[in-house]
């Protein structure tokens, strides 16, 4: 039974934006867990809730920094293609 568990909550400005991220981030559950630590992911609405359960806690922190990089990257990612997008409209 795990001793140590966080959740996290990220609260976007729009659903659209939160299921970008959530299926962009998706793909590693269960890629990444091991025995020390395990991972679920949920979307509602515009809240991508990420929950860490984990055996010790330093497989809690090695997990939240996996997460926090990984939901990083996605927002990022998602930045810079709406960028594009926003210039490829403002040029048509």
């Amino acid at each position: 039974m795990s001793s140590h568990d966080a959740t996290l909550e990220f609260d976007y400005e729009s659903t659209a934006r939160a299921e970008l991220v959530a299926e962009s981030v998706a793909r590693e559950i269960g890629e990444i867990d091991d025995d020390r630590s395990r991972t679920t992911l949920e979307r509602d609405d515009s809240l991508v809730r990420v929950e860490i359960d984990a055996d010790d806690v330093i497989a809690l922190r090695a997990a939240l920094n996996t997460w926090f990089s990984l939901i990083d990257v996605a927002e990022r990612t998602a930045d810079a293609g709406l960028g594009v997008l926003e210039a490829k409209s403002e040029s048509s």
